[in-house]
């Protein structure tokens, strides 16, 4: 509910806008303009809002919100009218467009602000009413740069006596002046609708992230049932590896006792693969379906958290929460949408003594490993005279790799290459900062300088070990 004539009177007479000086113009936002004045009886601001259903003028108490760059009708009023005095400020005929009078310089000015809800303008004229610029810019009205404003002849006030009556100044406090008021009631309606506003785009955005989050929560539950029977692809690695010996390459089937329930079990082979790859298929399987339980375990720990927090959210939407609240939720909604996972640590991660192992089995796993998840003082393992994969220790500040962390990488780097048959093999080591790139080779083929050599046999528990961890 917009201002009628009658209280744009009431409003004007408390103003004392005449004798007022114009020091700054300001605007809030796309729909309002502030005059910070100075009276002889003191400093205070003229607020005039052009909003579709709260158009108004009044008195400014609130310090406003202020735009950080200065819009264009900002900067012209700031060039004609800063500085200058009103010296009449009037609504003639009770249109509901208020008429202000200036002057700076000698040269006359006048602030016309029109208060007609979808239709609300300010314009600014120079004494002829030719425009200088509006705040809305409507060619078809005419009332651009250069265009004639001249208020309507219309008056709302009819000499109809029961029309007439249709227009009254609304109640109000008396302890309080009706500018006063006229504030505080736009002010607590439009902080309601903006909550309402915040509270349907809320919901809006609680419903969708929770259908998300049930659609994803069905999915990991599909994934983990798949992923409960993860220990029998260990037992079968560790059946394949005590029984190398009885395994040929070209075997589809291992049928052996298993120790523990004394029944016969068959393993199927891949006659491809030597008996320590298939042994290492089956430890894949394993250590993926283990590591792939926990993490599932851990996203829909995590899913029910972000469940209850919505939860949480919608009892607080249902409350008389404030505004900064409201607006807070809202962008904890919107970082939430703009979240990413994190990318995956290429190739394969062991841990042995505290130390990170990384193992890069193929030529764009380790060119990935080496140009961004490795760093100059880190060790780099590789066997002699067989092709494989690049084995890294991530070292750790004023530590040195103890022995045992470096046979663990040993071993990978062997069970990881062509020596694998062979069970033993030369390999050397050196720091990352130690390697150069060879150019117009393969992706991932480097040149170590200032390496060590190491001559090591596979230990089947080591592997173990490892493999299964």
């Amino acid at each position: 509910m917009s201002l009628n004539w009658k209280e744009i009177d009431l409003i004007l007479q408390e103003l004392h806008l005449p004798g007022s000086r114009i020091q700054e113009i300001r605007q809030p936002d796309w729909k309002s303009l502030v005059l910070e004045l100075y009276h002889p009886s003191g400093p205070w601001k003229l607020y005039m809002n052009l909003s579709a259903t709260h158009s108004r003028i009044h008195r400014l108490t609130q310090k406003p919100f202020t735009s950080h760059s200065p819009q264009r009708f900002v900067e012209l009023l700031r060039s004609r009218i800063r500085g200058g005095k009103i010296v009449e400020a009037s609504q003639p005929g009770g249109n509901r467009i208020v008429r202000i009078d200036i002057l700076r310089g000698g040269e006359s000015f006048v602030l016309w602000v029109r208060l007609w809800g979808p239709a609300s303008n300010i314009l600014l004229t120079d004494a002829k009413g030719t425009i200088l610029d509006a705040f809305y810019r409507r060619p078809r009205q005419g009332e651009i740069s250069g265009g004639q404003y001249s208020p309507p002849l219309q008056t709302e006030v009819s000499s109809d006596q029961s029309k007439a009556k249709k227009y009254e100044v609304r109640p109000y406090p008396q302890k309080q002046s009706f500018n006063q008021y006229i504030e505080e009631f736009y002010h607590c309606r439009e902080e309601e609708e903006q909550k309402n506003k915040l509270r349907n785009e809320l919901e809006r955005q609680l419903n969708a992230q929770e259908t998300r989050l049930h659609a994803r929560l069905k999915s990991l539950q599909k994934r983990k049932e798949e992923y409960e029977n993860f220990q029998q692809w260990k037992e079968q690695g560790d059946l394949i590896l005590s029984h190398l010996h009885e395994i040929h390459k070209g075997d589809s089937l291992l049928s052996v006792r298993d120790p523990e329930t004394g029944r016969m079990v068959a393993i199927p082979l891949s006659p491809t693969l030597s008996p320590a790859e298939n042994a290492e298929g089956y430890f894949k399987r394993y250590k993926k379906a283990k590591a792939g339980l926990q993490v599932l375990e851990e996203d829909m720990q995590e899913i029910q958290r972000q469940l209850l927090q919505i939860s949480h959210h919608r009892t607080l939407l249902q409350t008389n929460v404030d505004l900064t609240t409201l607006t807070s939720l809202l962008d904890t909604q919107k970082i939430k949408k703009g979240e990413k996972k994190e990318t995956p640590t290429p190739g394969l991660t062991f841990t042995s003594q505290g130390f990170t192992i990384l193992v890069g089995r193929t030529a764009q796993e380790n060119d990935e490993l080496l140009r961004h998840y490795v760093r100059g003082n880190d060790l780099w393992l590789h066997t002699r005279d067989y092709p494989g994969a690049y084995v890294f220790i991530k070292g750790k500040p004023g530590k040195s790799i103890p022995l045992e962390t470096l046979l663990d990488a040993a071993n990978l780097a062997i069970f990881f290459s062509k020596a694998r048959e062979s069970g033993a093999a030369d390999l050397y080591y050196t720091q990352v900062k130690y390697l150069r790139r060879a150019k117009g080779a393969k992706l991932g083929t480097v040149l170590p300088t200032q390496e060590k050599n190491l001559s090591v046999k596979t230990d089947e528990n080591r592997l173990r070990r490892l493999l299964e961890s």
